[in-house]
C-alpha cells in the first residue's frame, strides 16, 4: 500500500476516500485526454504484478486488470500499462470488484530496456517520469562504462538524468571518481551521497517538487531504497547492503512501485538491474563530445579508424578523449543498431507470414479455438 494524504467522505453511511490526483502528477494535458472517455475514470498505476495491477484512483488504491479488448488489440509489449502510467478504468474504487483498464493515456516519457534473453522485444521500466536518479555506489559497483549506458537510456526516455554516487563515506579516492563521472555525464548534475550524516539528501530534494515524478535506477544494493526511506522520513521499503566479498548487491525491491512523498512529489523505486541491454538509446546526447568531434572529421562518412583528417582519432591521440569511452560508444552503437534490426526483421517476418500483427493475433485466436 502507498502512503498518501487522503480526505474522508461519507456516502450513504459508508466512509470513502477522496484523492486529489494532481498530487500524483495529473496535469491539465492528461485531464484533457481523460475527458475524451465518457463513463471512465483516470487512475495511475502504482504497482504491477504479472497481469494484475494496483492503481490510484479518485477514491483510493485498488486492484485492476486489462480489458480483453485492450490485451487483444495492443500492438507491442511496451504499450501495456507500466508503473507511472495514467490509465482509464471503469470504476471509482474497488468496493465493487476489480477495476478494468480500458486505455493508457499518452505518455510524456518512457524508460525502456531490452527484454532479457534472446528476444528483441522492449521492456517498459516505468512511465511519465520527470527526473531519473542514476545511482551508483562508490565501491566495486562504480563503472563509468555502465554509467554511459544508463545515461543513453535515460536521455532517450525524455526524462532528465541526475547521477547519484552513493556510499561516499566508503570511498578513498572520491575526487578521482567524481572526475571520471563528470567526464562522461556531460551537462548532468552529479550528487555524492552517504547514509552517514545524510549527505546529498538535500541535493536530491532540490530536484523534487509537488506533482513531479522521480525514479531511482541502478544495481542492487547501491542504496536506492535507503534514499527513498530517507525522503519518506521512515522505513517503507526493505533495504540490504552490498556484499563485502564481491561488492555486489542483493535484490531487495522485487517489483516497481510508486510512492507519494510527504513533502510532495511521487517516487518510483525499481528492482536492481545488473544488466541494462539497449532497446532504444539517445547516443548523440549521451556522447555529445564524440558527436561534436565527428562533425569536424574530413570525411562525413568517417569510420574513425585510419582515415586521414579524423578529428576523433586526433582527440584520442592528444588525450582529450579516452580510447575506452570511444570504444564503448561504438559498442553501444552496434548494440542499438542490432536491437533495431532484430525488431524490424521480426516485424517484416510477421508481415510476410500473417499480413501484420493484427492478422497474427487473429491466427493465434483461431488456433486456440481449435485446440
Amino acid at each position: 500500500m502507498i502512503d498518501c494524504a487522503q480526505n474522508h467522505e461519507v456516502t450513504r453511511g459508508v466512509k470513502v476516500f477522496s484523492i486529489d490526483l494532481r498530487d500524483y502528477g495529473f496535469g491539465e494535458s492528461w485531464a484533457e485526454e481523460a475527458a475524451k472517455y465518457t463513463g471512465l475514470f483516470a487512475a495511475r498505476v502504482s504497482e504491477q504484478h504479472r497481469d494484475l495491477y494496483r492503481v490510484i484512483g479518485p477514491r483510493g488504491e485498488g486492484e485492476a486488470k486489462l480489458s480483453g479488448r485492450f490485451a487483444y488489440t495492443v500492438e507491442d509489449e511496451t504499450c501495456f500499462p507500466a508503473v507511472g502510467d495514467w490509465v482509464m478504468i471503469d470504476r471509482l474504487d474497488g468496493t465493487t470488484g476489480t477495476a478494468i483498464i480500458h486505455y493508457v493515456l499518452p505518455r510524456k516519457s518512457a524508460l525502456m530496456r531490452k527484454s532479457a534473453g534472446a528476444r528483441s522485444a522492449g521492456q517498459l521500466i516505468a512511465a511519465n517520469i520527470d527526473v531519473v536518479f542514476i545511482c551508483m555506489a562508490l565501491n566495486d559497483d562504480f563503472n563509468v562504462r555502465r554509467l554511459e549506458r544508463y545515461l543513453a537510456v535515460v536521455w532517450d526516455s525524455m526524462a532528465v538524468p541526475v547521477v547519484v554516487l552513493t556510499k561516499s563515506d566508503l570511498c578513498d579516492d572520491l575526487a578521482q571518481k567524481l572526475s571520471e563521472a563528470a567526464d562522461v555525464a556531460l551537462g548532468v548534475d552529479i550528487i555524492t551521497s552517504s547514509v552517514v550524516g545524510g549527505r546529498g539528501l538535500d541535493e536530491v530534494r532540490s530536484h523534487i517538487a509537488p506533482g513531479k515524478t522521480i525514479a531511482f535506477v541502478g544495481s542492487s544494493g547501491v542504496g536506492k531504497s535507503t534514499m527513498i526511506n530517507r525522503l519518506m522520513g521512515r522505513d517503507v521499503l526493505a533495504t540490504q547492503a552490498i556484499r563485502e566479498d564481491d561488492g555486489k548487491g542483493r535484490h531487495t525491491t522485487t517489483h516497481r512501485q510508486l510512492v507519494l512523498l510527504p513533502e510532495g512529489g511521487v517516487v518510483i523505486d525499481t528492482p536492481g538491474m545488473r544488466e541494462l541491454q539497449l532497446y532504444e538509446a539517445n547516443l548523440p546526447k549521451a556522447f555529445e563530445d564524440i558527436e561534436e568531434l565527428a562533425a569536424h572529421c574530413r570525411f562525413s562518412d568517417c569510420s574513425h579508424g585510419k582515415e586521414p583528417g579524423c578529428a576523433v582519432r586526433a582527440a584520442i591521440a592528444s588525450g582529450d578523449l579516452s580510447e575506452e569511452r570511444f570504444e564503448n560508444y561504438q559498442k553501444l552503437q552496434r548494440e542499438a543498431a542490432y536491437a533495431g534490426l532484430r525488431a524490424r526483421q521480426r516485424n517484416e517476418k510477421i508481415q510476410r507470414m500473417f499480413g501484420g500483427k493484427s492478422a497474427l493475433k487473429q491466427h493465434k485466436r483461431h488456433a486456440n479455438i481449435r485446440k
